[in-house]
C-alpha cells in the first residue's frame, strides 16, 4: 500500500462485505482495526456482530445506539424536506450514512485512528455519502475503500475468500448468500 496506516475505524455490520473487508484490512495494513456497529434499530444483528468481530481478532469493538439521534436529527428532518428518490420511495438507507461517518469519525478521534474504513460498492452513492461527510468532519482523515482497490470483484470471490480465511457467513434458510440488505428505525415502517 502506498501510505502508511497504524489503526482504521470500521463501519461494520457483521455481514459477508464488512466481515472480508475486516480480514483483508488486518492483512493488508497489518495494523489494528477498530470496528464500529451504529444500532440504528436494526435490532438483532447487534450481538452476531460483536460476536464476529470478536473472533477475528478485534480488540476494540464499538457497538452505539444511535436510534434517537438517527430519528430526531435525519429522519425527521427528512420527513419535512419530503426528501423523496427520484419523487418515488423515501431515503430509508442512504439517511443513515452520514450520521454513521460522524461516529466513526468521533471513534477515530478518540481512539487515535489514522484511517477510517466502509464497505459500500461503487453501485451507488453510499461511498459519496460516506466519504464526503469523513472529509467534511476531519479533512486530513485517510479514507479505505476497498472495493475500489481490491481485487475481490463479485460476492462469489467474497464467499470465497471467506470460506479460504475461515470467516464464517450465515446462510438463509434455502441455503443462499446473505447478499446485504439493511436494516434500521426507518425500515420498520416502509
Amino acid at each position: 500500500m502506498s501510505q502508511k496506516i497504524n489503526k482504521i475505524v470500521l463501519a461494520y455490520s457483521g455481514g459477508l462485505d464488512t466481515s472480508v473487508i475486516l480480514r483483508w484490512l488486518q492483512e493488508t495494513y497489518q495494523c489494528e482495526v477498530v470496528t464500529f456497529t451504529a444500532d440504528i434499530g436494526q435490532g438483532e444483528e447487534l450481538a452476531p456482530a460483536r460476536a464476529k468481530a470478536e473472533m477475528l481478532g478485534v480488540k476494540q469493538i464499538y457497538v452505539d445506539d444511535l436510534r434517537e439521534e438517527f430519528v430526531r436529527d435525519f429522519v425527521f428532518p427528512m420527513f419535512r424536506a419530503n426528501a423523496l428518490y427520484e419523487g418515488v420511495y423515501l431515503l430509508g438507507t442512504s439517511i443513515a450514512r452520514p450520521l454513521i461517518a460522524k461516529r466513526q469519525i468521533e471513534i477515530a478521534n478518540e481512539v487515535g485512528a489514522d484511517a477510517v474504513a466502509h464497505g459500500a460498492t461503487g453501485k451507488g452513492n453510499d461511498q459519496v455519502r460516506f466519504e464526503l461527510s469523513y472529509y467534511a468532519l476531519k479533512p486530513e482523515i485517510k479514507v479505505v475503500a476497498p472495493w475500489r482497490t481490491w481485487d475481490l470483484t463479485s460476492r462469489t470471490t467474497l464467499l470465497d475468500y471467506a470460506e479460504r480465511h475461515q470467516i464464517p457467513i450465515a446462510r438463509d434458510k434455502r441455503g443462499e448468500a446473505p447478499y446485504s440488505t439493511d436494516a434500521n428505525l426507518f425500515a420498520h415502517f416502509l
